[in-house]
């Protein structure tokens, strides 16, 4: 949830300018009380209204999102361009013909175990293109993207007419430099990274199982427990064992600092079994 935090909103909003109405207001009965509704020219949306005139202008607007652990974000989106001729240049119920040229220049990702691999697969490519000169290209590049596995040997031919990939194609297959194609290796090696999550992932009972089987996880969270009590007031096994319906699975103030114990141990339990991160976040 986390990860995809604010997510929702952006897809919201993304088709709201799309379709040009702002959608109503969820979850809410009536206005907030709190709010002094009167003071400015924000109201809530109790039904779906189009969205106002911009004089020609493209509609934009801007999605927060705040999280509990402190993360804070802002996105401003503004309305795609209208496209010309449909998708990829094509009219409705048209099949596209791989001489027109696209709107816009069209990637195709390639990559291999090797270079003699990746120039062979450039090649094979470029006799495909030659044969079949009826290839859409929005295909080929679609396909290429999602369905082929991503090895360290990597080419990126961009283009937006036969032509242009073709003479990619060649100059890749054989090794020459191309103003269409860039090139790379990947160098980067895997590593472990540890996450420590805001609030949002805890539940009744977590820790408990490791409390009871792991001497290192039991101690550190001993420990932890004898730190946090000056600042809580509250003992730490306590709330571990409230049950799941308890109000303090909801409150702030006690959640965070039984999930940073929590963590804590289990970083703990992981470096005692070998396991040193080489990244942390959170």
């Amino acid at each position: 949830a986390e990860a995809a935090a604010g997510v929702g909103g952006v897809i919201k909003m993304v088709m709201a300018l799309r379709h040009g109405q702002l959608p109503a207001t969820l979850h809410v009965d009536e206005p907030s009380p709190h709010v002094d509704w009167d003071a400015g020219a924000v109201r809530l949306l109790t039904e779906a209204v189009p969205w106002p005139e911009t004089d020609g202008r493209p509609r934009r607007a801007g999605v927060s999102s705040f999280g509990v652990s402190g993360t804070n974000a802002h996105v401003i989106i503004e309305q795609a361009p209208a496209e010309e001729s449909g998708i990829l240049g094509q009219e409705d119920g048209e099949t596209p013909s791989s001489g027109l040229p696209l709107p816009l220049p069209l990637p195709w990702p390639v990559s291999a175990k090797s270079d003699v691999a990746l120039r062979a697969q450039a090649g094979q490519l470029c006799r495909l293109l030659t044969t079949q000169p009826e290839t859409v290209l929005a295909d080929v590049g679609y396909s290429l993207a999602s369905g082929r596995s991503v090895f360290d040997h990597r080419a990126v031919l961009l283009s937006g007419d036969r032509d242009g990939f073709l003479a990619g194609l060649s100059a890749l297959a054989a090794g020459e430099e191309h103003a269409s194609v860039v090139r790379g290796t990947s160098t980067s090696t895997s590593g472990t990274v540890l996450v420590f999550p805001g609030q949002g992932g805890q539940w009744a009972g977590m820790g408990r199982g490791l409390l009871e089987s792991s001497p290192v996880f039991a101690a550190s969270m001993r420990e932890c427990g004898q730190a946090l009590a000056p600042h809580t007031g509250w003992d730490l096994d306590d709330m571990l064992s409230r049950p799941q319906d308890d109000p303090v699975w909801e409150q702030a103030g006690v959640v965070q600092p039984l999930l940073f114990a929590v963590m804590v141990s289990l970083a703990r339990l992981w470096s005692s079994c070998g396991i040193t991160p080489d990244a942390v976040i959170g």
